[in-house]
């Protein structure tokens, strides 16, 4: 035990110390995150605090694994396993600072992510059975790899979106850790209790500083590598203890990142905005637009991790139904949260999900429509049959009426007028567009009016409009109208 605590207040002070050094070093390299419509705070702020984070906890974790006593011993017995983690967090380190530094597309990092589980996975770092209760176990076979990369990816992501206020991401990893650690513990796995012990140390020490007002923040070099080794010491503790608590206590612990960061996901899927986009709807920005100070909502959401993770530390001592019904108690208490905050609306959920599918469906539609139109085009062989296909488009594509002139050389003007039936009667809403398409025939510029009806939605018309200037673009007029200034209806 003594170990432990030396571990723990070793990284401690070590932060403690190192963090100044780094807000130095960052100032004069540049690596400041300024202000700007994602940022709540007002001023330039130092952003590689995870510089601090990581070499406090990796030299106390280094130190205590090549000790000659217990702990250096159970380390030689899981040599590679271990040595590949400690090589992945490095590695997930260094492109967090680079991306801090240099800046790197969210999809290389998501990448990196990937790469790094699955490294994990095939040396053995895997979750391969949960034991429910002492009778139910579950034995994963092949779906435990996938399930290992889901978790690491997603618990590393979950810290690194939560990092938005003062204090805020690395207070709840704290938890985290302190819970994995107790757990480490109880289940006689003194390594990753050093694992869990020397990153909260680093933790504690790195707050002093990041506590609002932050002097500094641990950026994405500090959550991505607090994330990802708060995963894959949970799958590690789970190798030696199948107990289910092992995962809970971690999805406890990081439950509001992991709901914030679900429904970010969800909701940027139902806006159709790549899952990556930034916005500043997250849980702890609503507490922000509820009225609360930024101190304050980092408090609150401080209270609600350690009433989640004390709560679910009852179920180390219920082996049975029991501890599924804590974890699924916990588990409802933090959806009635962001009910409650505003941050999910199973309606509005819905009916989103209903226009999504909705639009997706429309534009299936008009794909095929837009294909078969292409056939016929094609097969118009004289300005009759081109214009036939024109009033075809029209009727397609709902439009309420299609207008089409043409100068010759001798400037005489030709137009034709194609009106579909409703022609953007009955209080329909109607968009009109006008442009230019140049005949490849002839090189001559044809004038197009086009009014779409747009009940639907405006991006629907503007859709169909596109899909009908491809079509002329591609399919140019056949023949010139053999009448000069002569007007019809069709």
């Amino acid at each position: 035990m003594s170990t432990l605590l030396c571990v723990y207040f070793g990284a401690a002070l070590l932060a403690i110390v190192g963090t100044p050094i780094v807000m130095r070093i960052a100032l004069r390299i540049n690596a400041v995150d300024r202000p700007g419509v994602r940022t709540v705070h007002t001023k330039p702020v130092p952003r590689i605090g995870g510089v601090a984070i990581f070499a406090a906890a990796m030299c106390l974790i280094i130190c205590v694994l090549f000790l000659d006593n217990q702990i250096g011993a159970a380390f030689r017995r899981v040599r590679l396993q271990l040595s590949t983690l400690l090589c992945g967090a490095v590695f997930i380190f260094l492109i967090g600072l680079i991306d801090d530094v240099r800046g790197l597309p969210a999809k290389v990092k998501f990448l990196a992510e990937v790469a790094v589980a699955g490294t994990l996975c095939y040396v053995g770092v895997q979750i391969k059975t949960l034991a429910l209760t002492d009778e139910m176990v579950l034995h994963l076979g092949w779906v435990g790899c996938p399930l290992t990369i889901l978790w690491i990816v997603g618990i590393t992501n979950a810290v690194n979106l939560s990092d938005g206020l003062d204090g805020l991401a690395a207070g709840v990893s704290a938890v985290a850790c302190g819970a994995i650690a107790v757990f480490a513990i109880y289940s006689h796995n003194p390594i990753m209790a050093v694992f869990m012990l020397a990153l909260l140390g680093g933790l504690s020490g790195f707050l002093f500083y990041n506590f609002n007002p932050a002097k500094i923040f641990m950026g994405d070099c500090g959550s991505l590598f607090v994330g990802f080794t708060i995963a894959s010491s949970s799958v590690m503790c789970l190798t030696k203890s199948s107990a289910l608590v092992g995962l809970a206590l971690p999805v406890l612990a990081l439950g509001i990142p992991i709901f914030d960061t679900f429904y970010s996901m969800l909701r940027r899927f139902l806006e159709r905005r790549s899952l990556f986009a930034p916005d500043r709807r997250h849980f702890h920005h609503r507490l922000i637009e509820l009225g609360l100070k930024q101190r304050h909502a980092v408090i609150a959401i401080y209270i609600a991790t350690l009433l989640a993770t004390g709560l679910g530390s009852f179920m180390m001592v219920r082996r049975d139904g029991g501890a599924l019904v804590v974890l699924a108690c916990i588990l409802l208490l933090l959806i009635l949260l962001f009910r409650v905050v505003g941050d999910m609306r199973l309606r509005t959920t819905l009916s989103a999900l209903q226009n999504k599918y909705a639009v997706a469906r429309r534009e299936k539609q008009e794909q095929r429509i837009f294909e078969d139109l292409q056939l016929r085009f094609r097969r118009a062989q004289d300005r009759e049959e081109w214009w036939k296909a024109v009033c075809d488009a029209g009727t397609g594509l709902d439009f309420a009426w299609v207008s089409l002139t043409l100068a010759d050389d001798e400037g005489n003007v030709d137009t034709r007028v194609w009106r579909g039936t409703a022609a953007g009667g009955n209080g329909s809403r109607v968009v009109t567009m006008s442009f230019p398409v140049k005949d490849k025939r002839t090189q001559k510029l044809i004038e197009f009016e086009v009014a779409i009806t747009a009940n639907a939605s405006l991006e629907a018309a503007g859709r169909r409009g596109v899909l009908f200037n491809r079509l002329i673009d591609e399919y140019g007029l056949a023949q010139e109208p053999a009448t000069a200034g002569a007007a019809s209806d069709s």
